[in-house]
């Protein structure tokens, strides 16, 4: 490059050149340069995928290769979380780097993300990124109700390989991979069909161990293998085109498994999420960071790797001080959301819940905890009984004998009303299922930690803070819905 500049330097001194002419060769090749130092951004992201489940975490049974590889040559996280438990708006905060309260309707699922609200994709597509989505991007929801005229993840192109051979040589590129494993339905019997043993399934215990259920893990296991190998053809592509060296790779997830106590809860069974980032030269190679991350942080760190500034409206923080092996301040803790999912409450009611995790203790705000938590036990307009968990043999064996002896308590975890505060001990209580919030030994940990998540709620504007937020109910579902049942048809 210096060598470059010279030459350029010499012609315009010397006359042979117009200073227009070599004014504008400059610039070329300094945009050209500078893009030779901007790495691509590649992010793929799974569909209701949790933390622990993939070898390089300790789950002996399933297995994913290419995340495993990637972690070996990048770094590994061990407390990533999701903003929210929910498709639609966990999406949204990665896009724009803000937690969901934040964004309007963009805090529901099947709703819309108003596009005053910038996304990175858009933000580097300016700053001479090529942008390119493959799979399911923002949503679901309605993208034109947001004034998008694409989604606000990219453009779609039918393959990486497509893609790549749209962007110009020396062009640094911005890719969302999407994939829709291991998202429900199942092909029951795959996991088992495919090699996996039941016997080997370590069972959470907010579940019943019982071979229908093992074997329903193992099936969501068959796709999470389904979503590793995708990903590794993306890498061999890479590689194949002389690029996986030159891109800022990312694989995690946005939200947890679609089991009952999971998915659409803000236990670390719905929030705690898989993430490897794999960036050569600047990420450490085989480092495990235990900080607290959430995946808002992706679009602050996605810009600063392209050597822009974060917005200040950004609520993210950019990790690429931890990928470069320093410390950072507040990584301590995380806060976590949830308004409407699904619409599976009478009058299209949510189930508004804050959070905050620390590395002691998970404490949550059900902030209207008259309402079911997995929807109203009979259907009102989408999915189902109980329609914020999504239907599987594990939810219906549990409601199907919820009266029984064996069976009461797992139902009480996953569909039962919930008081208003829970808090869980994390060292005695990893999967958070014994909640401590009454007891008088932890009343100084509660209230610490209530103040705490309060003082957060009114920092970042949440609505909620003052007890308002009904606008959240009242913001327009896009999903499929069905006519409300009357009592004689129930």
């Amino acid at each position: 490059m210096r060598h470059r500049l010279g030459w350029l330097l010499r012609l315009a001194g010397s006359g042979c050149w117009s200073t227009a002419v070599v004014a504008g060769l400059l610039r070329v090749s300094i945009a050209v340069a500078a893009d030779a130092q901007r790495p691509n951004i590649l992010l793929c992201i799974a569909d209701d995928w949790s933390w622990p489940h993939a070898g390089v975490y300790g789950d002996q049974v399933v297995k994913t290769p290419t995340f495993d590889r990637l972690a070996r040559e990048g770094a590994l996280f061990t407390h990533a979380f999701c903003a929210t438990p929910s498709c639609t708006p966990s999406r949204a905060a990665i896009l724009t780097g803000q937690y969901p309260h934040r964004l309007e309707q963009g805090a529901n699922l099947w709703g819309f993300l108003p596009n005053k609200f910038a996304v990175y994709p858009d933000l580097l597509e300016r700053a001479g990124y090529v942008v390119g989505l493959r799979g399911k991007g923002w949503g679901p929801g309605s993208v034109p109700a947001g004034g998008w005229k694409r989604n606000p993840a990219g453009p779609s192109f039918k393959s990486i390989e497509d893609f790549l051979k749209a962007v110009p040589e020396g062009r640094p590129f911005c890719f969302w991979y999407g994939s829709t494993d291991p998202h429900r339905p199942y092909d029951k019997g795959t996991g088992a069909d495919s090699g996996m043993k039941p016997e080997a399934v370590v069972v959470p215990p907010c579940f019943p161990n019982s071979l229908e259920v093992r074997n329903d893990i193992l099936d969501y296991y068959f796709e999470v293998q389904r979503f590793d190998r995708d990903v590794g053809a993306i890498v061999r592509a890479l590689e194949a085109a002389g690029l996986l060296d030159k891109t800022l790779l990312v694989v995690t997830s946005d939200n947890g498994m679609p089991f009952p106590r999971c998915k659409t809860n803000l236990h670390d069974s719905g929030t705690r999420m898989p993430l490897v980032i794999r960036w050569p030269g600047r990420a450490t190679v085989g480092r495990v960071l235990d900080d607290l991350v959430h995946l808002s942080d992706l679009a602050p760190t996605f810009l600063e790797a392209a050597g822009l500034k974060p917005l200040p409206e950004m609520t993210g923080q950019s990790l690429v001080p931890l990928l470069e092996g320093k410390t950072q301040a507040g990584r301590g803790q995380v806060f976590l959301e949830r308004e409407r999912h699904a619409n599976v409450r009478q009058g299209d009611l949510g189930y508004p819940v804050r959070a905050i995790r620390t590395r002691e203790f998970l404490y949550a705000r059900n902030l209207l905890p008259d309402r079911w938590p997995a929807g109203d036990p009979q259907m009102w307009k989408a999915v189902g009984d109980f329609g914020d968990c999504d239907g599987s043999p594990t939810k219906e064996l549990i409601l199907a004998h919820r009266q029984d002896a064996g069976m009461a308590r797992a139902f009480e975890l996953g569909f039962a009303k919930r008081p208003a505060e829970e808090l869980y001990n994390l060292a005695q209580d990893p999967h958070q299922t014994n909640n401590l919030a009454s007891l008088p030994q932890y009343a100084e940990a509660r209230q610490r930690l209530r103040a705490r998540l309060g003082r957060w709620m009114e920092d970042s504007h949440d609505p909620r803070a003052e007890g308002g937020g009904d606008e959240f109910d009242g913001y327009p579902y896009f999903g499929e819905v069905r006519r409300p049942q009357t009592n004689r048809e129930r």
